[in-house]
């Protein structure tokens, strides 16, 4: 076979900046950079730093050890602004101290000892990381910045979202739209009801996700203590754990082994899955519905659809969501159920793991922003609404099958086997109005029930669809 040709290439690994591997932080950051703040190696890294600036202060505090005492106001917060001031310099300073220690914790302990002069805490050097393994640091740091993120950044996003489709549910709530099961054509319901029912289904995972329970342990290399009453047997070691994990504001797990076990963990991604996957249906819906003309995009100035069709204006921002919101639930299950499993008291399967949680949110967030975009650029179309309605007037034989079966309960001759005249009438064809109002007339009703009937019309047999989007409220 004949060499293949050698190119002469620049190395896209050597520039700089750096070129990011991964699109989130490449062709999407824009939209989820803000994540960075939080789920990120330095976030964790300051994260880190915070909590065992915390712990050395509560030590410190409650006089835990013998011969320590409660530090000036000014001590502690010179502490603190290591965490506060924690910039690009820190990143590198701790970068460098782990290419020695091969150890990120125990990085981040060197990094607050050389500081310790600073503070005229030299004789205290050794209440850093006192009684501590590194998961007591990381599963109180992971915690933090995931509720941070949660909190701070998925929640608003996922909020305004569901208040984009609210309001769109009420700007459609009386909007007549055929339904469709088995996607064959069904009783009508009006637009904004089907908007509400996918904003009451999110809005049920919201609730969940904002009840989250955020756990955290510091109890030493396999939850005993032990360490802890060998060095300092009169203290209540208990409460000092459960004060400090609550001062952070997580809820304190009084049972682990070295790891707190990350349940709480795999219930959040489970309900932030499903908050995924019940958006993935709406894309899927909103994308059929805009392939059969219900709603019409407006296009962008400059914007190309097709790189060779120049008519089309493609559904480009739900099917980003889709493919976004697919790797984001795979990453979230495969954390949910690696995460909750370590062999006997510890394994470092975790470690890598998690280090991909700002991935999965990532995803779901860039969705998020897709969706927003996507639903922004669309206007209804309600003369194909209606028209679609006009078409299929075999719709209301299930509404005259029930009157006639109301009839014949009330004692009116004649209503014998509605369901199986309305099937002859109907099923597989297509019936007009003039054919359907033909067929009630000529069914003997009583006049309120054949009038009534006679001014029904696909667009009017909506129920109470439009009063069910108060619910919302």
């Amino acid at each position: 076979m004949p060499e293949t040709p050698v190119r002469n290439r620049v190395d896209l690994s050597t520039i700089t900046p750096s070129i990011a591997l991964g699109p989130l932080d490449g062709r999407y950051k824009g939209a989820v950079e803000t994540l960075v703040n939080h789920l990120s190696e330095a976030a964790l890294n300051r994260d880190r730093l915070a909590v065992e600036v915390e712990w050395f202060i509560h030590l410190t505090d409650n006089s835990v050890l013998p011969g320590t005492s409660p530090l000036s106001a000014e001590q502690q917060q010179k502490l603190r602004d290591l965490v506060t001031h924690f910039d690009a310099e820190s990143i590198a300073e701790l970068g460098e101290i782990e290419r020695v220690t091969v150890h990120d914790v125990k990085a981040i302990e060197y990094f607050i000892k050389r500081r310790l002069s600073i503070v005229g805490l030299d004789q205290l050097s050794e209440l850093v990381h006192f009684g501590c393994t590194s998961e007591d640091i990381n599963n109180l740091s992971y915690a933090l910045g995931i509720k941070s993120a949660v909190e701070e950044v998925w929640l608003p996003a996922a909020q305004k979202l569901l208040d984009d489709v609210v309001e769109l549910a009420e700007a459609t709530r009386e909007i007549p739209m055929l339904s469709r099961t088995h996607g064959q054509p069904a009783t009508p319901t009006t637009l904004g009801k089907e908007l509400a029912v996918v904003a009451h289904r999110l809005g049920r995972q919201l609730t969940r996700i904002r009840g989250t329970e955020y756990l955290g342990k510091i109890n030493g290399a396999t939850g005993t203590y032990g360490a802890h009453y060998a060095s300092v047997p009169e203290a209540d070691w208990q409460q000092v754990s459960r004060t400090f994990v609550e001062g952070l504001g997580l809820t304190w797990n009084p049972l682990t082994t070295q790891i707190e076990s990350h349940d709480w963990q795999a219930e959040l991604y489970a309900d932030v899955a499903r908050f995924n996957r019940i958006l993935h249906n709406f894309c899927t819906d909103v994308w059929s519905y805009i392939s059969i003309g219900y709603f019409a995009q407006v296009p962008v100035a400059g914007a190309t659809g097709s790189s060779t069709m120049p008519h089309k204006v493609n559904p480009i921002r739900f099917e980003n969501a889709e493919a976004n919101l697919e790797i984001s639930c795979s990453l979230l299950d495969t954390l949910g159920e690696t995460l909750i499993t370590s062999r006997w008291q510890r394994d470092l399967t975790d470690s890598s793991s998690q280090r991909n949680i700002g991935v999965a949110f990532g995803h779901s967030l860039l969705a998020i922003s897709n969706v927003q975009r996507g639903l922004a650029a669309l206007d209804v179309a309600s003369d194909v609404l209606a028209h679609d309605l006009d078409m299929n007037w075999e719709v209301l034989g299930e509404a005259i099958q029930m009157v006639m079966r109301a009839e014949a309960i009330a004692g009116v001759e004649g209503m014998d086997e509605p369901y199986e005249r309305l099937k002859e009438l109907t099923r597989g064809q297509r019936v007009n109005q003039e054919r359907m109002q033909e067929f009630v007339s000529g069914l003997g009703l009583s006049s309120e029930a054949q009038n009534r009937l006679m001014r029904l019309t696909p667009g009017s047999y909506t129920g109470i669809a439009a009063e069910l989007v108060d619910h919302l409220k």
